[in-house]
C-alpha cells in the first residue's frame, strides 16, 4: 500500500501558508500530514489563516489620499467675498492731509546701524524731498546710541533737541495724569520715529517724556548739527521754509478734509459752504492669482481609476494647496497681504512682550465692531499663559458648531500663516470686516471661464508626446482694507515661554 503524497512544502511557503522552520518540518516528518494541521509558531498554535497572507486574495478598504498642509482657513472662511468686475476693485476714500507716518527703514551691518536716506522721505517734513544727495548728507549726520533699559530720552516740556530714529527696542511714551500720576501714553519700537517736529518749528518742546523699557538702539540728528547742515544746504532749507508757510488745512482727527458743519444756533445766521473732498488718487486692488499645472500619465488614468478616479483625487489635493497658498497671500503678500497693508497708526505694541488682557484689550479699543482677532496658535497659546497668571479665563464662542477660543466675545481663530520670527515674536491681527462696515473683504471674481469652483478654473492644456495629461488650475483673489482703523495690528508678540 503506498503512502499518500504529502503537500508541497515549497509552494505552500512560497504562497505564505507556512513560515521556513515549518516546511522544514514537514520535510522530515510523515508524508500524510494536512496543511489544516495547526502549525507550532515561536509563541504558541496559530489556528487560523495570517493577515499577511489573506490580504493578497482581498479587496482592501482604503482612504483617499491624506494631506498635512490642510489647515482650519478661518481667515478665508470669516472674510466677506466681494465680486470684482473686471479684475480692480477701487476703494475711493475722503481726501486726507496726513502724510509721512510710515516706518523708517535701516541697513545693519554687525552693531552698527545706518539709516537709508531716501526713509527720511517717510518724516512728514521731509515727505517729497527726493534729493537723493541732500538726504545722504543728512543721514550721514545720524549718531548712534545704544541705550540699557530705564533710560530717559526725552523729558515732558524741555526743548526739543533732537531727532530719533528707533533701530531696534522698546520705548514708552509716559505723561502726567490729573492727580501727578505717571500715565502710559503708548509705545516706540523698531522703525519709529520720534520728535521730527524740531525740523521746522524752533519752539517744539517734548509733549511727553520717553523711556528706554529694553536695550534699545537709535540713531539721532542733534538740533545743532541738524542747524548747520541746512545753512550748506540750501534746497533742504527752501524745502521747510516752504513747508512752514504753506496755509494749514482744515483736518478733522483722522486727518480727512473737514466738513464744515453748524450747530446749535438760532436766528437767522449765514452758514458756511462746505463740500466733501475725494482722493484722487484712491489705491486699486488688482486680482491676484496662485496656479499650478497637474500632470498625470494617460496609463494611470485608464487603468488605475478603480474604485478612485485617480485625476479627481490629484484635482481635489492641487486645489486645496493652492487654497492654502491663497490664505498664506492674504495675510503675507507685500502688495494685499495684511500684515503690510495696516495703517501705522493702528500699529500697536505689547507692554512686556507676551500679550497680556491689557493689550488685547488696546488692540480692541482701536476701532468700532471689531468681529475677530487672528493669532498664531503659539500667540494664542501665549495669550492664554498670561490670563492664566492673573486667574482670567475666557469664555470661547460658537461658530459654525466650533467652540473657538475668544477674548470680550470677539472670536480668536488660530493662524498658522502668520510669520513667527527666529527672536519667537509674532504679531495678532484684528479686524472689523464686510463692505457695508467700511471693513477688511475678500476679492474674487465668479463666472470666470472653465469654473471648477468659486473664482477657480481648470483648463484642460492636453496630452504631449510622452503621453502626460496636463490641466492648468488658476485660482484668483485678493483683499482690501477700506479704511485704515478696519485692521489693527498688536506687534513684537513674544511666544516663548519666559524662564522664572
Amino acid at each position: 500500500m503506498t503512502t499518500p503524497a504529502g503537500p508541497d512544502t515549497g509552494l505552500l511557503y512560497r504562497r505564505g501558508f507556512i513560515t521556513r522552520q515549518s516546511a522544514a518540518a514537514l520535510q522530515g516528518e510523515d508524508r500524510s500530514m494536512t496543511i489544516d494541521m495547526p502549525i507550532q509558531t515561536e509563541n504558541g498554535v496559530r489556528k487560523s489563516l495570517s493577515t499577511s497572507a489573506a490580504h493578497q486574495l482581498a479587496h482592501t478598504t482604503k482612504s483617499e489620499p491624506q494631506m498635512q498642509g490642510i489647515s482650519s482657513r478661518w481667515l478665508t472662511r470669516s472674510l466677506p467675498w466681494t465680486q470684482v468686475k473686471g479684475g480692480i476693485y477701487r476703494v475711493n476714500r475722503r481726501l486726507t492731509h496726513t502724510v509721512g507716518n510710515g516706518e523708517v527703514e535701516f541697513i545693519i551691518n554687525g552693531p552698527n546701524a545706518r539709516v537709508i536716506p531716501l526713509e527720511l522721505q517717510e518724516l512728514p517734513q521731509l515727505r517729497g524731498f527726493d534729493d537723493e544727495e541732500v538726504l545722504t548728507s543728512v543721514a550721514q549726520r545720524f549718531e548712534q546710541r545704544d541705550l540699557p533699559p530705564g533710560t530717559v530720552v526725552a523729558e515732558f516740556g524741555n526743548a526739543m533737541d533732537q531727532v530719533m530714529l528707533i533701530v531696534h527696542g522698546k520705548l514708552s511714551k509716559l505723561g502726567t495724569g490729573e492727580y501727578g500720576e505717571t500715565t502710559k501714553l503708548g509705545m516706540l519700537a523698531g522703525g519709529d520715529f520720534f520728535g521730527d517736529e524740531m525740523l521746522t518749528d524752533d519752539a517744539a518742546i517734548w509733549p511727553v517724556t520717553v523711556k528706554t523699557v529694553t536695550p534699545t538702539t537709535m540713531l539721532v540728528l542733534t538740533r545743532p548739527t541738524f542747524q548747520q547742515l541746512a545753512e550748506n544746504l540750501p534746497s533742504l532749507q527752501a524745502h521747510l521754509a516752504e513747508l512752514v508757510s504753506a496755509p494749514a488745512t482744515a483736518q478733522n482727527k483722522f486727518g480727512e478734509s473737514e466738513i464744515v458743519i453748524s450747530s446749535g444756533h438760532s436766528g437767522e445766521p449765514m452758514l458756511d459752504g462746505t463740500y466733501v473732498d475725494y482722493d484722487d488718487r484712491p489705491r486699486e486692488y488688482e486680482l491676484s492669482l496662485g496656479q499650478s499645472v497637474l500632470r498625470v500619465h494617460t496609463r494611470v488614468a485608464d487603468l488605475f481609476n478603480d474604485p478612485m478616479d485617480q485625476i479627481e483625487q490629484q484635482l481635489r489635493l492641487t486645489i486645496e494647496a493652492l487654497y492654502e497658498r491663497r490664505e498664506y497671500d492674504l495675510v503675507n503678500n507685500p502688495d494685499f497681504g495684511l500684515l503690510h497693508n495696516c495703517d501705522l497708526k493702528q500699529r500697536i505694541y505689547t507692554e512686556s512682550g507676551a500679550p497680556t488682557p491689557d493689550d488685547m484689550d488696546e488692540l480692541l479699543s482701536m476701532r468700532r465692531s471689531t468681529k475677530l482677532f487672528l493669532a498664531h496658535p503659539k500667540a494664542i497659546a501665549a495669550f492664554y499663559r498670561e490670563c492664566n497668571k492673573r486667574g482670567i479665563y475666557p469664555d470661547p464662542v460658537e461658530i459654525d458648531g466650533h467652540r473657538v477660543p475668544a477674548w470680550r466675545g470677539v472670536p480668536l481663530y488660530p493662524c498658522g500663516k502668520i510669520p513667527v520670527s527666529d527672536t519667537q515674536t509674532t504679531s495678532i491681527l484684528a479686524m472689523r470686516t464686510g463692505e457695508k462696515d467700511q471693513g477688511v473683504i475678500g476679492l474674487h471674481q465668479t463666472g470666470i471661464p472653465d469654473e471648477y469652483e468659486p473664482s477657480l478654473n481648470v483648463r484642460f492644456k492636453g496630452i504631449d508626446d510622452q503621453s502626460i495629461i496636463s490641466y492648468l488650475v488658476s485660482c484668483y483673489y485678493s483683499a482690501a482694507v477700506l479704511v485704515p482703523d478696519a485692521l489693527g495690528i498688536l506687534d513684537n508678540v513674544l511666544v516663548a515661554r519666559q524662564s522664572d
